[in-house]
C-alpha cells in the first residue's frame, strides 16, 4: 500500500507559514474579507434576498471577519451582524468590546449589541426584543432593504422573529446562504486552511511522542491544546480521543483513563486554528511496546482502504449519489457502527455538504462536488462484537483534475498487513 503521491500533497507541501513576513508572499486578509462578502452577497442576489441576519460567530466571521469570545458567544447571543445584498455590514457588537473590529473594511457601522436573551434581559425580555427590532428595522432600511422585505437569517429565537415578522419582514432561511456561500475557497482561504493543519499535525507529532504506556487519555489530548495555542490556534470543538475498549463503539470523549501497552489509541482533532480555519484529521496508533494483534492490524487495513479509496471518488462534476454509489464497500460486520456519513464539508467548521452512504437514501441530498471545496473523508471501522475500533480521516481539496490531499501525517506501517 503505498502513501499519497507527492503531486496529490502539492499545495501542502508548500504551505505558507502561520505568521507573515514581509519578505514572503503572504495570505491576503483584506482580499479574503473581500472574497468571503462577496460570496454571500451573491447567494442574497440569487434568492431575491435584501441581506441576512448573522448570530452564529463564525458565520459573523466568514461575512466581515470580525471575531470576539467565538466559543462564548456561541451560547451567548451578545452579537449579530446585518449583512445586506449590496455594500457594507453593521455589526452589533458586545458592549465593552466595539473597539475591536473598527478596523475592518467589510464594516459600514459598529453600534452596541440590543441582547433580549433571558439570561440579560430576564423579565425584560419584550421590551427589549421590541427596541433590538427597531433598531434593526432601522438599520436595514437604511441599507436599502426597505423596497424589499425578503430577508434571511441563521439563528433567530421565536421572539424575534415574530417581532421583525410584525414589521413587515418575511424571514427565510439563513444556514442555506450561509452554507453555500463557505463552500467554495478562495486561494487565500486555502493556505490559511494548510496552515492551520500544519499546526494540528505539528500537536499530533507531539502526541505521539508522549504516547506510553501509563499516560491517561486527558494527558494525552492536552498536547494537541497546548500546540495550538501556543501556535496562534483558537479553540479544539470536541475531546474525541479513546484508548483500548473505549474506542469501541466511536464517539467517546477522552478521560482520566490510563492507556496501556498493546492499545489502540485512536481521536478526531476536530481542530480550529491559526485565522479560524478547521483542522479535522483523525488517527489511530498502537501504543507500545510490543507488536499489533492480528485482528488489530485487520481493523486499520479496512479503514486505510476505505480512505484511499474514496479519496479519488472525490472530483469535481460528481454527485453526492454519485460517489456514495461508487463508494468503498463497509463490510457487514462494521456496518452497524460505521461513521455517521462518508464525507463533509469543512472550511472555518464542520461544513455543508454532507455526503451519506448508498443505504442512507432518506437522508441523502442533492447537490454536486465543485472545484474550490474542501472535504474531509471519514472511516470508523468497529464490529459490534469486537472490542476496539479504528478511526481514520483526511482533509482535502477539490480541483479540477485529481484531489489535493491537504493533510499529510503519517499513517501506521506498524498497523498496516
Amino acid at each position: 500500500m503505498n502513501e499519497a503521491s507527492f503531486e496529490s500533497q502539492r499545495l501542502a507541501r508548500n504551505t505558507p507559514g502561520v505568521f507573515q513576513h514581509d519578505a514572503e508572499p503572504q495570505i491576503d486578509m483584506r482580499r479574503m474579507r473581500a472574497y468571503r462578502l462577496g460570496r454571500v452577497q451573491q447567494m442574497l442576489q440569487e434568492r431575491d434576498l435584501a441581506g441576512i441576519l448573522l448570530y452564529d460567530p463564525i458565520n459573523v466571521r466568514y461575512a466581515n471577519g470580525s471575531s470576539d469570545m467565538q466559543v462564548w458567544i456561541l451560547h451567548n447571543q451578545h452579537r449579530y451582524c446585518w449583512v445586506p445584498a449590496q455594500g457594507l455590514c453593521t455589526l452589533f457588537e458586545y458592549g465593552r468590546a466595539l473597539h475591536l473590529s473598527r478596523h475592518l473594511e467589510t464594516i459600514r457601522d459598529i453600534r452596541p449589541a440590543t441582547v433580549w436573551t433571558f439570561f440579560s434581559a430576564g423579565d425584560r425580555i419584550a421590551e427589549r426584543v421590541a427596541q433590538w427590532a427597531a433598531e434593526l428595522d432601522a438599520v436595514m432600511r437604511e441599507s436599502g432593504a426597505g423596497a424589499n422585505r425578503r430577508i434571511a437569517a441563521d439563528h433567530l429565537d421565536v421572539a424575534g422573529a415574530r417581532e421583525l415578522e410584525a414589521l413587515g419582514w418575511e424571514i427565510h432561511n439563513g444556514q442555506e446562504v450561509m452554507e453555500l456561500a463557505r463552500a467554495i475557497k478562495s486561494d487565500d482561504e486555502i493556505a490559511c486552511m494548510v496552515a492551520s493543519i500544519s499546526v494540528c499535525e505539528a500537536g499530533m507529532a507531539k502526541m505521539q511522542r508522549e504516547m506510553r504506556a501509563g499516560i491517561t487519555e486527558n494527558q494525552l489530548w492536552s498536547h494537541l491544546h497546548q500546540v495550538n495555542i501556543a501556535m496562534g490556534g483558537e479553540w479544539i470543538e470536541t475531546r474525541l480521543l479513546a484508548s483500548g475498549g473505549r474506542t469501541n463503539p466511536w464517539f467517546r470523549e477522552s478521560s482520566d483513563r490510563v492507556i496501556r501497552a498493546g492499545e489502540i489509541v485512536a481521536f478526531d482533532t476536530d481542530l480550529i486554528g491559526p485565522f479560524g480555519y478547521c483542522a479535522d484529521i483523525s488517527r489511530s496508533w498502537f501504543c507500545p511496546p510490543g507488536r499489533p494483534s492480528d485482528e488489530q492490524k485487520r481493523l486499520y487495513t479496512y479503514a486505510y482502504d476505505q480512505i484511499q479509496t474514496n479519496i479519488e471518488l472525490f472530483r469535481p462534476g460528481q454527485t453526492f449519489r454519485e460517489i456514495a454509489e461508487k463508494s468503498w464497500r463497509v463490510p457487514n460486520e462494521f456496518v452497524a457502527r460505521r461513521y455517521g456519513s462518508m464525507a463533509h464539508g469543512v472550511g472555518l467548521a464542520d461544513e455543508w455538504p454532507h455526503v451519506q452512504f448508498s443505504d442512507n437514501a432518506d437522508r441523502s441530498t442533492g447537490g454536486m462536488l465543485e472545484t474550490g471545496m474542501t472535504v474531509c473523508i471519514e472511516s470508523y471501522i468497529g464490529a459490534e462484537d469486537g472490542i476496539e475500533g479504528i478511526k481514520l480521516e483526511e482533509q482535502i481539496l477539490i480541483t479540477d483534475g485529481a484531489p489535493q490531499r491537504l493533510s499529510t501525517y503519517p499513517y501506521e506501517t506498524i498497523l498496516l498487513n
